[in-house]
């Protein structure tokens, strides 16, 4: 438990009814962000009907935990040297769900993997699902990017308009393609070493902003690098989250302490666990790292 009582914290297995209720303590969230691991277990690959199945588990818990009005956001991948799975076979399955279809989104990388003899893959895929009339808040989804071009005449009242009047907004709307935001890498602050899947800050508050209201609940059965349980915490949303890796549960429990001490999103080129490794001053002396910060505020 939080000390402030604002968020829940649980080393669970993402799959188990009994695990999830735990942690919802009888409340049903408002929005669900989940970030399962690209069909990797233990750094070995699952044929893709056993991961499909084990996908089937999480998305009826989470489907339980929500409200009856909610979204649900799935970061998921598709690798191109083999059929683009899971991410095809885990949309049918969706079919069979409560949940709607609304939207595919793509977020583009600065980075990627790629050779000489095909297109870059820079991409990151996000599926949002929703289940009754959930919110959303369209102010959310737009960027910080201006809009420069002119286009899309339209006669309004008997006058030709162009598309910049007509506008709302001076800036354009993100759309189902995600090109503003930066992939987290060792140069920023909100860097968490060791979370390789770590999604960008600016990418998961825009998920709660558009999709949550401040207040609500929003759950992640995946922590990881613990980036929704800080985005909760920076919008005034509480957050019950979990992983079933206990390294990955403390490493989203020390990320929220750091920065309620400190201010800051992540450790940069540092990492959670430098009090530790402080505390073997031989290794400390090689490092040259300096003293441990404070011990945790959250039990373990």
């Amino acid at each position: 438990m939080d000390p402030l009582g604002k968020h829940r914290v649980g080393c669970l297995d993402a799959a188990s009814p009994n695990e999830i209720e735990r942690l919802m303590d009888g409340r049903r969230a408002a929005l669900a962000i989940q970030d399962p691991p690209y069909n990797l277990a233990a750094f070995e690959s699952r044929c893709v009907a056993d991961y499909i199945s084990w996908c089937c588990s999480w998305v009826e818990t989470t489907r339980h935990a929500l409200a009856e009005d909610a979204s649900l956001y799935v970061w998921l991948g598709a690798d191109q040297k083999d059929g683009f799975q899971p991410l095809p076979d885990f949309m049918v399955m969706m079919r069979d769900t409560a949940f709607r279809p609304r939207s595919f989104i793509t977020m583009r990388n600065q980075r990627g993997y790629g050779t000489q003899h095909n297109w870059m893959a820079v991409r990151q895929e996000l599926l949002y699902y929703t289940k009754g009339d959930p919110v959303f808040n369209i102010s959310a989804e737009y960027t910080e990017i201006p809009k420069i071009l002119r286009g899309y005449y339209k006669t309004v009242a008997g006058r030709v308009t162009e598309n910049l009047e007509r506008s709302k907004s001076t800036n354009i709307r993100a759309g189902s393609v995600w090109v503003d935001i930066q992939q987290v890498f060792y140069r920023m602050e909100e860097n968490v070493n060791g979370c390789y899947a770590q999604k960008p800050l600016k990418s998961i508050s825009r998920i709660i902003d558009a999709s949550s209201n401040s207040g609500d609940l929003v759950i992640d059965f995946f922590a990881h690098s613990g980036t929704s349980l800080l985005a909760c915490e920076l919008s005034g949303r509480s957050c019950a989250t979990g992983d079933i890796d206990p390294v990955f549960c403390e490493i989203a429990i020390r990320r929220l302490e750091h920065y309620r001490r400190t201010g800051r999103l992540g450790w940069q080129n540092s990492h959670a666990f430098l009090e530790e490794q402080c505390k073997d001053p031989t290794l400390a002396r090689l490092l040259g790292v300096p003293e441990a910060e404070p011990a945790s505020l959250f039990p373990v």
